[in-house]
């Protein structure tokens, strides 16, 4: 018997509808629906978690210590105000709250409850804040600080051209594997947010940068864990990267050009972004390398081009 897409969601949905409510037991059950429903990456998992378990330590301090299927909508409103009194940032605080909704929409869907307590419910106001770019200049004065002669010299100079080439996120950089590379067609296969394949293109610069790579990467051959044999970029045990040491990285070579920004990884994908839009590409266009889902999260570099210009007219128009 054929069985639809749908089918198989409300049977896997079913499978939550139990009698007990505890918190940990919702919280768990959450985990799995997130896990095996939405396939969501590790580090959206945990936030996901997070958000709720601060829900959850909040609901333990009031008198009745209400289980979620209790938790009303006023008091889920003197929870943001807890959260903002604890000093949480605004665009933190509307990130713990879409943790929130997305928990009480899985209880809403499993029957768990009648009616959805965090519908009502505003996020805080924050400002749009535009993120640090980097200027080409900028970023080749970084590629350029980096110490060939260094053990993992070339391996980081081909990491910084693919970050800025491809626009990658710092997840995909080092989750990226040698099968993904097609050279010969000038193309990479990315895998991003919600395990979403991409297809993105990639600057001769960069293959010729990871050419030069793989030798060194050849010579740990006798190191590299099984699970890591087809991963791109290893340190020097053949272990794959963290995202810390990514990180610490580029902050490094920050210092060493004297670099006063404050920048991470994810400012070599900003920075692609907004010389892509700076040279006239196609907004939808670049929408599909980074990998958005919604052309309004791509729309930001639209604002940054424009910031730029207005402080270009402040700077050096002769009546500002």
């Amino acid at each position: 018997m054929f069985v639809t897409k749908k089918q198989k969601s409300i049977s896997f949905l079913q499978a939550f509808h139990i009698s007990a409510m505890s918190w940990d037991t919702c919280i768990n059950e959450f985990r799995l629906y997130l896990q095996l429903e939405r396939s969501l990456s590790a580090n959206t998992l945990d936030a996901y978690l997070t958000d709720v378990e601060k829900l959850k330590q909040f609901a333990l301090t009031l008198p009745s210590s209400p289980e979620p299927e209790k938790i009303t909508y006023e008091q889920l409103k003197t929870f943001i105000r807890w959260i903002h009194e604890l000093g949480v940032h605004p665009r933190s605080q509307a990130r713990i709250l879409s943790g929130i909704r997305a928990f009480y929409k899985f209880l809403l869907l499993t029957d768990k409850i009648d009616s959805d307590p965090t519908s009502l419910l505003e996020s805080p106001k924050i400002g749009r804040k535009l993120p640090e770019v980097l200027s080409i200049e900028e970023i080749d004065r970084m590629i350029a600080a980096i110490d060939l002669s260094k053990p993992n010299g070339q391996r980081n100079k081909a990491m910084l051209e693919t970050l800025y080439s491809c626009g990658l996120r710092v997840s995909e950089l080092i989750h990226l594997k040698i099968t993904d590379l097609h050279f010969d067609s000038g193309f990479i296969r990315v895998t991003g947010k919600g395990n979403k394949e991409r297809l993105v293109p990639i600057s001769p610069r960069a293959i010729k940068e990871i050419t030069l790579y793989m030798p060194d990467r050849h010579n740990l051959i006798n190191k590299i864990r099984k699970e890591d044999e087809n991963i791109l970029f290893l340190n020097l045990q053949g272990h794959r990267l963290s995202r810390v040491a990514v990180f610490s990285m580029i902050k490094e070579l920050a210092r060493a050009i004297g670099l006063k920004k404050n920048i991470s990884p994810h400012t070599f994908r900003h920075s692609f972004a907004t010389h892509l839009v700076d040279g006239g590409a196609d907004l939808r266009a670049v929408q599909e390398m980074l990998g958005h889902e919604s052309i309004q999260t791509t729309e930001i570099y639209t604002h940054l081009d424009r910031e730029y210009l207005r402080d270009t007219i402040l700077r050096f128009h002769p009546r500002s």
